[in-house]
Parts: structure tokens; sequence; C-alpha cells
């Protein structure tokens, strides 16, 4: 099932996610729809509120499918350590048509479960480390544009309102 990308301006995606508890057939299904998903947006990560769903979750590929053993099921992660900086272009399936450059860091040691419930962790570089951060910074509350100047911040709010009023949002 694919589901709708839910945009800025919803509250869901303002929210702390709820931890993940159950870790069922369910919850399997999930992430199997939230690739889906993803992958039909043309996304690199999906977490759970961007589908409405305010949850501890996340799904991460960064090779867009090309790659089944890069896919990533992040349940209740957390980021323990980062090193270094990269300045890339980011943007986000919430905020369709707006990228800015965002500094993350170079590397993330990350440690999160499976769609099993197994706890893993996984060190990323470069994009996966962009993704890690991206993602898991959407399971409480924050999106890309709060690394932004208040002045871009500003624009693109602007920006979206506009589209809001001429319902193009």
């Amino acid at each position: 099932m694919i589901y709708p990308i839910v945009k800025y301006g919803a509250t869901v995606l303002e929210q702390e996610g709820q931890p993940v508890t159950s870790f069922d057939a369910k919850l399997a299904k999930l992430v199997e729809d939230m690739f889906e998903s993803m992958y039909a947006a043309h996304g690199i990560g999906l977490a759970a509120p961007q589908i409405g769903l305010p949850l501890q979750l996340a799904v991460i590929d960064v090779t867009s499918g090309k790659d089944p053993k890069a896919k990533l099921v992040l349940a209740n992660p957390e980021i323990l350590h980062t090193e270094g900086a990269q300045r890339e272009e980011e943007g986000c399936l919430s905020v369709p048509g707006f990228h800015a450059v965002v500094t993350r860091p170079a590397r993330v040691t990350l440690k999160a479960q499976e769609a099993t419930g197994k706890e893993y962790a996984r060190i990323g570089e470069g994009l996966l480390a962009r993704a890690m951060c991206h993602e898991t910074e959407h399971l409480h509350g924050r999106l890309f544009i709060s690394h932004l100047s208040v002045l871009k911040r500003d624009l693109i709010r602007r920006k979206i309102r506009k589209m809001i009023k001429a319902g193009e949002w």
C-alpha cells in the first residue's frame, strides 16, 4: 500500500513520535508499505510522521531500491556519536519543491531496532549519515528547514502559505 505523504503544516510533523513497542506482523507490513511509499515518492528516507503516524519509525535506502541490502529500518533510533561536518543540498518529501544547503555530521553512529525488534548499531558516512540524521529528526518533530537561517525559513513558509491559498499545497 502506498501512503500519501503528509506535507509541511500538518501537526503530526511537529510532534514527538511514540516509541515502537510491538514488533509483529502489523509492523512488518507497515515497514514494507513505508519502503513502497518512499520509492513511489522518489525518496531515500521516510519517517512514520510523514505518512501521518506519530511513531519513532523510519526507513532509509540511499540506493533508491538498487541494492536490497542497503535497506535500513530505524525503530526507536538514537544517534550515539557524530563526527565532522558536510554541507550539502537537502530536501524533504514533506516539503516538496524546496531545497537548501544544510550542515550535517559527516559520520554518524546510530543505534536502532529492526522490524523484528533486534537492536543494532550502524555507522553511516556521507549521504547515509545525512539520511540518518534527517529521518531521526523527523521522529522528534523537527524538519530540515529548522537548520536554515530565520530569513530562509520565513521565505519558505511565506511561499508555502501562498501555495496553500492558491490550492497548490
